[in-house]
């Protein structure tokens, strides 16, 4: 059993591929609408060895959603996160046996209910999550937008290895931007631009 868990979303899933968490996440966003970030560990789906990005944090920034990392092997800079999971490891977890899907999914899709809308948060003032949460104004668009650059940026497409070129030169990005656009942009500093996927800088590029 695989967990996809969100405060908003709690799933078992059969794997950590990016096809059923991608579908998590749908579901959610259809409901609930489009947050500004989201902030994950660095396993997969979210991430891989030496690199941050995948395939599903593309899509992710696609839609305009911000994916903040914790730094390797230090998960206190999630703490909400990290937090949030220990109380679910603690009270739903570790007293589950081997079961079907569905089964721990009655037991998650329970559980949810009384963290969200039963239980008091001393974080929240002795208030329930439920009692301060609001919906994203941001629909799920069904169609991915369009990747708009401006009329001063440098688009180049990135290669299947993952780099881009640039005066006679490659700087690698990561293989999930493969067949993606993106645009660079000079910055103040001398010979230094920045490499922006849709409206995320992603990295920066030194010709000097």
């Amino acid at each position: 059993m695989i967990i996809c868990g969100l405060r908003w979303g709690l799933q078992a899933c059969s794997s950590v591929r990016t096809a059923p968490t991608q579908a998590v996440l749908i579901d959610v966003f259809r409901r609930y609408g489009l947050p500004l970030r989201i902030t994950c560990d660095n396993g997969p789906p979210w991430g891989i060895q030496n690199s941050r990005y995948t395939k599903l944090s593309v899509w992710l920034m696609r839609l305009g959603i911000s994916v903040s990392h914790s730094r390797p092997h230090h998960p206190q800079t999630q703490g909400k996160d990290e937090r949030f999971h220990r109380t679910l490891e603690a009270e739903v977890l570790k007293y589950l046996v081997p079961e079907t899907l569905a089964v721990c999914q009655q037991r998650f899709t329970q559980w949810r209910q009384v963290y969200n809308n039963e239980r008091p948060h001393e974080a929240l003032g002795l208030q329930v999550p439920a009692n301060r949460y609001q919906p994203s104004s941001r629909a799920y668009p069904e169609t991915l937008p369009a990747l708009e650059y401006g009329p001063s940026d440098i688009v180049k497409r990135v290669h299947p290895r993952g780099h881009i070129k640039y005066k006679g030169r490659e700087f690698y990005l990561s293989m999930a931007f493969a067949g993606q656009q993106v645009a660079l942009r000079y910055t103040t500093t001398d010979g230094m631009l920045e490499v922006y996927f849709a409206q995320h800088c992603i990295n920066t590029i030194y010709l000097n």
